[in-house]
């Protein structure tokens, strides 16, 4: 069967607006500034500790990071919607047995704390997290190490992604790959390597996608 293979932030939910927020004031704390190009060209997909000390080099960019995550959980509380039409996308792939991770550069901490505001978190057996692993993205191992959790093919697997950077690891993987158009625009996912891109869930084109995967899955 195919299996479906989510990234978080920004693609099953709407997150970046709240995450600029919080790191423009943190930057702002410390004498600098924080455009919003600056957050999608050079935060956008990555992990706190590997671009923190890019901006803060003489900053724990550890405890730092954490200090912004906390501030995060802390705003996203209460009932938060899902990316449209993905509460749906899920329901059907757990009713046809296929199967399910999520695999994020977020602290696990985030992770779970987002899944449960959109109430998704018993969807998902597998949750992959970046500094869980060796590499995180943009390098592959995250997207691989959840095939080999879910026993899937690459060419039977579809990964959804909003940012370059986790566009460039799930294509990297194998992955049919298909970039959700919530933050970055088509021409940054497609040149990261999306073989599709789709407003959101409920873009009919879905079906086509799903219905391909589906076929290459039985061969």
């Amino acid at each position: 069967m195919p299996a479906l293979l989510f990234d978080l932030d920004g693609t099953l939910l709407h997150s970046d607006a709240l995450h600029y927020e919080i790191f423009a004031e943190i930057f702002l704390e410390r004498g600098r500034t924080l455009t919003m190009d600056q957050y999608f060209d050079q935060i956008h997909g990555r992990r706190n500790v590997d671009f923190l000390p890019e901006f803060f080099p003489d900053v724990d960019a550890e405890r730092l990071g954490r200090e912004k995550e906390d501030r995060f959980r802390a705003r996203l509380s209460g009932d938060v919607p899902a990316m449209p039409g993905a509460a749906a996308l899920i329901d059907r792939a757990l009713a046809g047995g296929w199967g399910l991770a999520v695999v994020t550069n977020a602290p696990r901490a985030n992770a779970e704390h987002m899944l449960q505001a959109i109430g998704l978190r018993d969807a998902f057996d597998v949750l992959i997290i970046g500094e869980d692993c060796t590499r995180a993205k943009p390098d592959p191992e995250p997207y691989i190490a959840a095939m080999e959790a879910l026993s899937a093919r690459p060419d039977a697997c579809l990964a959804f992604e909003d940012s370059p950077s986790g566009t460039r690891a799930a294509r990297a993987s194998g992955a049919y790959t298909v970039g959700i158009l919530s933050s970055a625009g088509h021409d940054a996912l497609s040149a990261a390597g999306a073989h599709e891109t789709l407003i959101d869930f409920t873009d009919p084109r879905l079906e086509q996608i799903l219905a391909f995967r589906h076929r290459k899955a039985d061969t």
